[in-house]
């Protein structure tokens, strides 16, 4: 009687909210591919917690083989914990996979002594091949997509790729783990563009089968997590699947899926239609989150980076999406692409930013192993960090000292326009200051610099917020206190300003006893509310809080005018 090949795979996340597919890909094509002598169990942990605690896990399951999913953010965490594996297992079989080694097995063999074999590409089937060639004894060769040593030489095999539908991932064991985080969704494989910074525009794109992706889709908004996101690096690239499974995901809200899910799709914005756009508008609010990757606005960057877009199509269907309201819009930018200097990347940034989306995200270049831009470095000349992520540190067209600056506004985005607790604000500021955002942002993030700040609390950064920009001529201190009023209370549920904003003035109280007179505004809502006199008009506002827009995070403010009489 044969004996049993245990084997843990292992994921360390990037956070506890996030809940890796790869490993259950991996466990799912065992089950389908292997031996029925070979026990498998997937360990995940994150790239925060202590090592140790890990390895007591995964020590607990006897393993003799050990695969690890390698990303750009975990490979650090994932080496250490390696080592302390085979500290405490010498014999267990290391198993590397993922897109931080599939493109690099030669480089990770020689670097990586306490690694056996790499899984390079798609991993399903060539793993479930190896465990069998290591449950039998037998050799590994001629698994596609399996590097490893022999003696001291290596033997390499290129990234694996299949035409076949993997086995679904989705397992009692996957949903008993799953404890209501993140569930991502894969649809198809591959993407239509081949961007010379991304691994993903590998061959043709494969679509799984579209029963299937429906019956996934009930199964994870139905498995406790608040988020689904579709990992489809092109959702739209086939228009009419996607307007399908838009159309499914609808129809379906509040009866096969239960109310307050939400979708999270990454599209080409400019592959939309007018058939989707309109379907999208009939969508709940919330329901649905769109992330459009613009990179940039720059015509001769998007050239040098083989990225084909409709720059005109693309911004006029942004526009669209984000007037109806009831998509959350997230619009990413990369720094440090060909051709881009700081002129012309201020250019994209405010042209993003004029679209008003929920979430404007500033991302820096990372060359990745295997991404055309690493490979060719005559073409793409650029300087980037050794180690992962590999983020661009110079390039011929943004000094280091320009990169910092755009560190220093990516800040200030996050802090101001992405917490989306300072939207009167800013709109008030760019208007009184008639300056354009990059420049706003850019100037607020050195300041930010300067301060050398770190972690402040919510209260300090208002008062941060308050006293510079207070500062700057144009700008009216009543005014700005009051655009910092409205939009603490409309995003904060405590209902308490902080002290910065605190005006004490005996007219509250007498606002307040006629707010409780005033039968259409008590009539707008229940249960607890803040309100809080405005100085730069006669009124007075206050917020409710319920009814969370699910869209903006903002609760409803309304405004009672009142006298001081």
């Amino acid at each position: 009687m044969k004996q049993i090949l245990h084997v843990a795979i292992c994921v360390l996340n990037s956070k506890y909210i996030h809940s890796s597919l790869s490993p259950w890909c991996l466990l799912a094509g065992i089950e389908a591919y292997c031996e029925k002598g070979i026990i498998a169990e997937v360990i995940e942990g994150t790239i925060n917690e202590n090592p140790d605690n890990i390895l007591q896990r995964i020590l607990a399951k006897s393993p003799q083989v050990i695969g690890f999913s390698c990303y750009i953010w975990n490979i650090d965490a994932t080496k250490i914990l390696i080592r302390l594996v085979k500290g405490a297992m010498p014999n267990a079989v290391i198993v590397l996979g993922g897109p931080e080694v599939s493109y690099n097995a030669a480089d990770i063999l020689k670097e990586e002594p306490l690694v056996q074999c790499v899984v390079s590409g798609e991993g399903e089937a060539p793993f479930a091949l190896l465990l069998n060639c290591l449950y039998h004894g037998e050799h590994t060769h001629n698994i596609a997509g399996i590097s490893y040593r022999v003696g001291g030489q290596l033997m390499l095999s290129r990234p694996n790729t299949t035409f076949n539908d993997p086995p679904s991932p989705y397992t009692e064991k996957y949903f008993n783990a799953l404890k209501g985080r993140i569930a991502y969704l894969e649809t198809s494989r591959g993407c239509p563009y081949s961007c010379a910074f991304c691994l993903s525009g590998f061959g043709k794109v494969r679509y799984f089968n579209l029963e299937r992706a429906k019956k996934e889709l009930l199964m994870l908004a139905n498995s406790g997590a608040q988020t689904v996101k579709l990992v489809d690096r092109t959702f739209n690239a086939n228009r009419a699947r996607a307007v399908e499974l838009f159309n499914f995901i609808i129809k379906n809200y509040g009866a096969g899926i239960p109310e307050g899910v939400c979708f999270h799709f990454e599209i080409a914005g400019d592959l939309l239609d007018e058939a989707a756009i309109s379907l999208l508008a009939a969508a709940p609010a919330g329901l649905i989150q769109m992330e459009i990757g613009l990179q940039s606005f720059n015509p001769e960057t998007l050239a040098a980076i083989n990225r084909k877009t409709n720059i005109e199509q693309l911004k006029n269907n942004i526009r669209k999406i984000v007037a109806n309201g009831n998509i959350h819009v997230h619009l990413d930018l990369i720094a440090g692409l060909p051709c881009e200097d700081l002129r012309s990347f201020a250019k994209s940034f405010n042209t993003a930013y004029d679209l008003r989306p929920n979430m404007l995200q500033l991302g820096f270049l990372k060359l990745l192993h295997g991404s055309k831009m690493r490979v060719a470095r005559e073409k793409y000349p650029c300087r980037y960090e050794c180690r992962a992520p590999y983020e661009v540190i110079e390039t011929p067209w943004l000094s280091t000292e320009d990169l910092l600056y755009l560190k220093h506004t990516e800040d200030a985005l996050q802090r101001l326009y992405n917490s989306r607790r300072f939207r009167r604000t800013l709109d008030y500021l760019l208007e009184q200051l008639r300056i354009k955002p990059f420049e706003l942002f850019g100037h607020f993030g050195e300041y930010l610099a300067s301060k050398n700040i770190n972690r402040i609390s919510l209260n300090d950064f208002i008062a941060l917020v308050y006293k510079h920009f207070g500062s700057r001529s144009g700008i009216d201190r009543i005014t700005l206190r009051d655009m910092l009023v409205c939009d603490y209370l409309a995003t904060n549920s405590s209902g308490r300003l902080p002290p910065v904003l605190q005006v004490k003035d005996p007219a509250l109280k007498r606002a307040k006893k006629q707010f409780e007179r005033d039968s259409f505004a008590t009539s707008r809502g229940k249960g607890r509310r803040a309100m809080a006199l405005l100085y730069s008009e006669p009124c007075m506002v206050y917020a409710y809080y319920q009814d969370k827009n699910p869209v903006t995070g903002e609760y409803p403010l309304s405004k009672i005018i009142w006298s001081k009489k």
